[in-house]
């Protein structure tokens, strides 16, 4: 049975903009870029627990086997679980792949406008790093987000297929409180979304149209 454990000493604890994070992901291809690493790895996740085991399942020697697995253990992407046996680090994976993926366009939010008006100090406590942390227990703070949400991810007159709109939505979800079907549906419920067999639009509002008048 593959070995899918993951090291719970390793989290996701630092934010996406972390110059650490960042020099990690930029190591990686240079990390696989050696066959016996590459070869190490895909026998951890195989399921070998020692180093032994990696040696016989990736057809190399004791020092080479002995060599990746350090390699592959300093760089994290390899560890040990508490039952002594190596384990790839998800997490660590994961770590990494938030890292490399761009916040989504609401990071450029009402703050980063320089609008400190209430709207933008409700988006900024409840919108971080293009994330939303989780909905206002308020109705009036929770519209004043959705609408951000809604103005940040939709172009006014645009048809979205329920796919793409959940695509966009989830990237507003990851590590929040709030799955995006929820917000999907909320935003449907306020009117900042329309709903016809399957496909999504976000009305056409006359400020909209002023904007481009």
């Amino acid at each position: 049975m593959p070995n899918d454990r993951s090291d719970t000493s390793v989290r996701a604890s630092e934010p996406p903009s972390d110059p650490a994070q960042a020099s990690a992901l930029a190591a990686l291809p240079a990390l696989f870029a050696e066959e016996s690493r590459v070869r190490a790895f895909a026998a951890v996740a195989l399921g070998a627990g020692d180093a032994a085991q990696v040696a016989r399942a990736a057809g190399l020697s004791a020092k080479e086997a002995a060599g990746a697995l350090r390699r592959l253990r300093d760089q994290g992407v390899v560890t040990t679980g508490a039952d002594g046996e190596l384990a790839v680090a998800h997490d660590r994976f994961r770590e990494l792949a938030r890292a490399g993926r761009p916040a989504p366009q609401a990071a450029r939010d009402s703050g980063a406008a320089g609008d400190d008006g209430p709207a933008g100090i409700v988006v900024r406590t409840f919108v971080r790093d293009g994330r939303l942390v989780r909905l206002p227990a308020r109705w009036t703070r929770k519209k004043v987000v959705l609408r951000h949400i809604a103005e940040q991810t939709f172009a006014p007159g645009v048809e979205y297929p329920e796919r793409t709109v959940d695509e966009k939505l989830r990237a507003w979800c990851e590590d929040g409180e709030v799955d995006h079907v929820t917000l999907r549906r909320h935003l449907v419920d306020l009117g900042h979304l329309c709903r016809s067999d399957g496909v999504y639009c976000r009305p056409v509002l006359d400020s909209d149209r002023a904007g481009t008048a």
